[in-house]
């Protein structure tokens, strides 16, 4: 029987960190987080002109780190980022965990991989070298019954290559996060130009109606996100359900019979509620515990 199929003991929760006074990885040094020094040339702060990856670890192990890296690099390449030798699969790896073992103890971390051109220029950068940084902070599960969404309809996430890199240029995420909160929301779906869903906030969108899974095509717009992949994989090989990508109006998420979020730190989350809509969080419940044995056994 495939693993779709395992018990579900899992809740429905919501991950959150507590900030601690910490350490930091700089370009591979460890100090205080408060004695990092960004200069007021950091191409980070003053163009976006930065990438980064949030990644989970669990009892000393890097989740999905194989995904994470390979996206990175895909990355790096399309924003024309020299990538340094160093760059290695093995280097990132102990670079987070070398940063983990000095953090408050605990079994898992949110840790954030952010890399960035070094100083210098305008638009045009002096050089396409880079620089790093990687922060992590303890994870505390809250449980979390009702998941409520909606749509945020102030601004587009336009479609394209470029928006499905996970740049520091988060302004839409920040506002449509703002609107949630003002609002009463756990989150909000992004759209397109074209009307059409892309992702929510914080993870990508998934929506079930009879035996077909759909999420919205990369070409939609959305992040190429780690959990999106391993959820594509889970369907793929079961037998009874259908995974499509594909354009998804917002008309067809009253008529689901579930919702789901899925990103690196909370892996899968139930959605509820939908403006009036209640969804039932059956078969997101399968795919929560099939998801748990991957990263267990992968």
């Amino acid at each position: 029987m495939s693993s779709f199929f395992v018990a579900n003991t899992s809740l429905n929760c919501k991950f959150a960190f507590q900030i601690f006074k910490e350490m930091v990885n700089f370009n591979g040094t460890l100090i205080s987080d408060n004695e990092v020094q960004l200069s007021t040339k950091n191409r980070a702060f003053k163009y976006g002109d930065a990438i980064f990856e949030t990644i989970k670890v669990t009892n000393g192990k890097v989740v999905f780190i194989e995904d994470h890296y390979f996206r990175l690099m895909a990355s790096m390449r399309m924003l024309r980022m020299k990538i340094p030798m160093k760059f290695t699969l093995e280097f990132l790896q102990e670079e987070i965990l070398k940063l983990t073992r000095e953090l408050p103890s605990s079994s898992i971390y949110r840790v954030r991989l952010t890399v960035y051109r070094k100083d210098g220029g305008l638009y045009t950068p002096v050089t396409n070298e880079v620089d790093y940084i990687i922060e992590g902070a303890p994870l505390e599960v809250i449980k979390k019954e009702v998941y409520k969404i909606d749509i945020y309809k102030d601004f587009y996430n336009y479609s394209g290559l470029l928006s499905t890199v996970k740049t520091t240029n988060r302004m839409l995420n920040t506002l449509a996060a703002v609107f949630a909160e003002e609002n009463d929301l756990d989150n909000c779906i992004l759209l397109n130009e074209r009307k059409g869903v892309v992702e929510a906030i914080n993870g990508n969108l998934f929506i079930i109606k009879g035996n077909v899974v759909k999420t919205p095509a990369l070409t939609e717009g959305c992040i190429k996100g780690i959990i999106r992949k391993k959820v594509i994989e889970i369907i793929e090989k079961h037998p009874k359900y259908t995974i499509e990508e594909t354009t998804i109006s917002p008309f067809e998420i009253q008529k689901a019979d579930e919702v789901f979020i899925t990103n690196a730190i909370i892996g899968v989350q139930s959605v509820t509620n939908y403006r009036k809509k209640e969804f039932v969080t059956e078969i997101t419940d399968k795919i929560k515990s099939s998801l748990q044995l991957a990263i267990v056994t992968g």
